[in-house]
Formats: C-alpha cells, sequence, structure tokens
C-alpha cells in the first residue's frame, strides 16, 4: 500500500494523502494583492492531487515583501483579493484537499527585482525602500544595506505576524505556516551569520532563536486549535560558522513543545557563497534527522520529482509528508500520474476523466518513460 496516498493528520487537520505543494512566489501581486494570474494558478494546484496545497510565500507588511511583485496579507484589499481567488480555487479542489499559508518577512533580502528582471537590488528609480534585519549586514556585496531592528520594528513584525495570522483563519486556511528559512527575517535572527546582536535577541543560540519563538507564541495564541501551525525550518546554512543540523533539531523540538505540530525542514538562502550539493533529494536527510530526534510531523523538501522517490522517502521513515514545487509548474497534474504509478485510485474531475490511464489508450503514450 502506498504511504504516499495515505491521510496524515497534522494537529486537529488531516490531509486525505502526504503530498504538499510548497509555496512558490509568483511574483505578479497588485501591492501585495492577489491577480487573475493567481486565480488560474490556484485552481490548478487546487486539482493537482496534492492533499496540502500551500500558496506563495505571503508578506506579513509591505516592506516584509521581497518584490514589489510579492503577495501580501497586510491590507484588506489583499484580504479580500486572496479570498476571491482561494473560493475559485476551493470550488474545483479534489475532494479533502487542505490549503496553507506561508506567512513571512523577507527582512535584508526585501527590496528587490522580481527573477526575470535581474533579482538583483531595486535601484533608485525602481522604488526601493529601506529593508530591516537583526543586524546592519547586507545579503551580499552591493545590496542594500538593512536597518538593525529596535524594539519598534520588533513589536511592529510580530503584531503584523498576527494580524495576517489572524486575516488567515477568516479566509479558511487550514494552516499556517511560518517562513523561518531561506535568509528571510526569522532565518536571519536564528543565524550567526546574519545575526550579531548582544542583545536579548542574540550572542547565542538560545537567543538567536528567542524571536522566531516570541512571534510562534503571538500566532499560536491568536488562532484557533483547527488551524494547523508549523514551521519551515533550516538544516543547514551550508557555511562554515552557520547553523547546523543541531540548531534545526533544537527549533523544531522547542517548537513542538510550544504547540506548533509540523516542520518543512528545508537549508541555505542566507549567504550568496553557500556550497550547496544541489541533486535528487539534498535535504531529505535533514528532515530525517529532525523526525528521529523531536518526532515532529516531518516535511522533506528539494529535488523530490518522481512519484517512486517521495514514496520512498515515506517508505523509509525520512519523513511524514514530502513537499514539491517545480514538479508542479512543470505537471500540474503530478498527483494524478503519482496515483497511477503507484496503484492508487485517485478521484479526479469527471470532466476530465476521459484521460485517465485506464481509460484512455494514448496516456502511456504522453507520458515519459
Amino acid at each position: 500500500m502506498s504511504l504516499l496516498f495515505s491521510p496524515l493528520r497534522l494537529g486537529s487537520v488531516e490531509t486525505p494523502n502526504r503530498i504538499v505543494v510548497a509555496p512558490m512566489c509568483q511574483y505578479t501581486a497588485d501591492d501585495g494583492s492577489a491577480t487573475d494570474w493567481h486565480i488560474q494558478h490556484w485552481m490548478n494546484l487546487a486539482m493537482s492531487g496534492a492533499g496540502l496545497v500551500t500558496i506563495e510565500a505571503t508578506a506579513i507588511e509591505r516592506h516584509g515583501r521581497i518584490s514589489h511583485g510579492d503577495l501580501g496579507l497586510y491590507s484588506d484589499a489583499n484580504e479580500r483579493a486572496m479570498g476571491r481567488a482561494l473560493a475559485a480555487a476551493r470550488a474545483v479542489a479534489l475532494p479533502g484537499t487542505k490549503f496553507s499559508i506561508q506567512l513571512a518577512h523577507a527582512g535584508r533580502k526585501a527590496s528587490v527585482q522580481r527573477p526575470w528582471e535581474g533579482g538583483g537590488p531595486l535601484k533608485p528609480d525602481q522604488d526601493p525602500w529601506q529593508t530591516v534585519g537583526p543586524s546592519a549586514i547586507p545579503f551580499a556585496e552591493g545590496w542594500h544595506v538593512p536597518k538593525a531592528a529596535d524594539a519598534h520594528d520588533l513589536d511592529r513584525i510580530e503584531a503584523g505576524f498576527v494580524q495576517a495570522a489572524r486575516r488567515a483563519v477568516r479566509l479558511g486556511f487550514d494552516a499556517i505556516e511560518l517562513h523561518g528559512a531561506h535568509g528571510y527575517l526569522l532565518h536571519e535572527f536564528q543565524s550567526p551569520i546574519s545575526n550579531t546582536r548582544t542583545d536579548e535577541w542574540g550572542g547565542s543560540p538560545e537567543k538567536r532563536r528567542a524571536f522566531i519563538h516570541r512571534v510562534a507564541r503571538a500566532v499560536k495564541a491568536a488562532i484557533p486549535d483547527t488551524v494547523a501551525l508549523g514551521a519551515r525550518i533550516t538544516g543547514s546554512d551550508w557555511t562554515d560558522g552557520g547553523l547546523t543540523i543541531d540548531d534545526a533539531v533544537a527549533l523544531a523540538s522547542e517548537m513542538k513543545d510550544a504547540g506548533l505540530v509540523f516542520a518543512c525542514v528545508s537549508s541555505g538562502g542566507n549567504v550568496s557563497t553557500a556550497r550547496i550539493p544541489v541533486g535528487p533529494g539534498y535535504q531529505v536527510h535533514f528532515a530525517e534527522e529532525v523526525r528521529r530526534r523531536t518526532g515532529i510531523v516531518t516535511r522533506a523538501v528539494g529535488m523530490i520529482a518522481a512519484p517512486q522517490q517521495a514514496e520512498d522517502i515515506l517508505q523509509s521513515g525520512a519523513a511524514d509528508q514530502v513537499a514539491l514545487a517545480r514538479a508542479f509548474l512543470d505537471n500540474p497534474r503530478w498527483g494524478w500520474h503519482a496515483a497511477d504509478a503507484l496503484g492508487f485510485d485517485l478521484p479526479r474531475p469527471p470532466q476530465y476523466a476521459r484521460a485517465a490511464t485506464k481509460v484512455w489508450p494514448g496516456a502511456q503514450l504522453a507520458r515519459p518513460s
């Protein structure tokens, strides 16, 4: 029996299978508000066969966006637009599909161009803004120098996460994921590479983790238990003197004690010169270590693309869930084809049933070998 297509509980939320659409920025929002692009994109993902669909990293304040095109949930207009797109996705979703949102603040990696515009820091004529981070250390040479966050900044950011979480609850999201990875603000506070503070928010691993815990506790207190709360965390900075798997284990253990119910274990993104050995499943061993040492429901992510690869990760005990990103951009029906490959009868819209492998003789010709 396929583990990939078995149900899984995240606290009080049950997903129909263990496939997760990982959050993927589309850089197509209008002052944080979802557009027609998001409607079609989320509708596609809702029919993909994934048990949990996570929409893209969503900024908790305007200056917390990566770029001018980033999705946000900091205004009534953002909330209305997201509600419209989410309603369209729910209308076509496969039975049992759950929806998640990743809440984020880009920190020192904010105020940059969209990837297809170059991806570098916004130039003076591109409406840049003052970035903020734990310390006044830029991400890389030539990047904006962030303001070292003061008490007022931290209060505002915490309140932004709480307000965005409340908006997410009103919109009916089943799960909320705090973005504590990829070099964005909550990750920046944890890493000695980007946090050289000597106050209550830095100076030791415990103090560097204090701000993400502050945010997590505040969000947990603001949402009902019917919404699953978890975090994307960092397995490694992939550089000398940076975060290691032991830091990820400590963070996941503490978050589990605080009531968070899942951890998605990613890595990198906080150092432009990091040496990352990218390859199939290159981060799975981080998830395996977190799961083994903490017992929290753990999600593996990163270069997972083949159905049997995903199944093997689960069967080996390395993770409880697998998250795929670009695999779904390449093939929005990935879940359907995975079900066919693993012998699972996945319900799909009757309008598309004529293309099922067991019905259409041409299906095998259309699938790559």
